[in-house]
């Protein structure tokens, strides 16, 4: 009896971490309705169902050596520290959504600025940065 208690308790809890890690993904779960305000900070579930929007651009502002550690998937690297970032946040296609993300939350926010001072205007970013996007079990991809 108490083996399959014990059974069914963990047969439940991983069906249940299984459906908690589905939420932050960048290719399954669900979508936002709409775009978040501009500027905002999301949680990574949130941002996840904001990533998945039509015409949203995921952009990783870490280093590259951070970026091939370990990205979220479809990530496009522009290093915000790199002497460039004002060339490339000037080249970016002001027609898309940029959803921002760093290790911690703090270049995004450094980025999200820098990118509406270059005229694209709506940029959001992930809350905690990518440090929060793993605790909360979404995946992420090295290259």
């Amino acid at each position: 009896m108490r083996s399959t208690v014990a059974a069914a308790v963990m047969v439940a809890a991983l069906i249940l971490g299984g459906c908690a890690d589905a939420t932050v993904s960048t290719t399954s779960g669900p979508t936002a309705s709409s775009a978040p305000a501009a500027g905002s900070s999301l949680s990574p579930a949130a941002f996840a169902a904001a990533a998945k929007l039509p015409n949203t651009v995921l952009l990783d502002v870490r280093t590259p050596a951070e970026f091939a550690q370990g990205h979220i998937t479809g990530a496009v690297n522009v290093d915000v520290e790199a002497s460039n970032f004002a060339q490339k946040a000037a080249a970016l296609d002001r027609t898309k959504n940029y959803a921002v993300y760093c290790r911690s939350g703090n270049r995004s926010k450094t980025a999200m600025s820098a990118l509406q001072k270059a005229g694209v205007g709506h940029v959001f970013d992930l809350a905690g940065g990518i440090t929060a996007w793993q605790s909360s079990g979404g995946p992420v991809v090295t290259s």
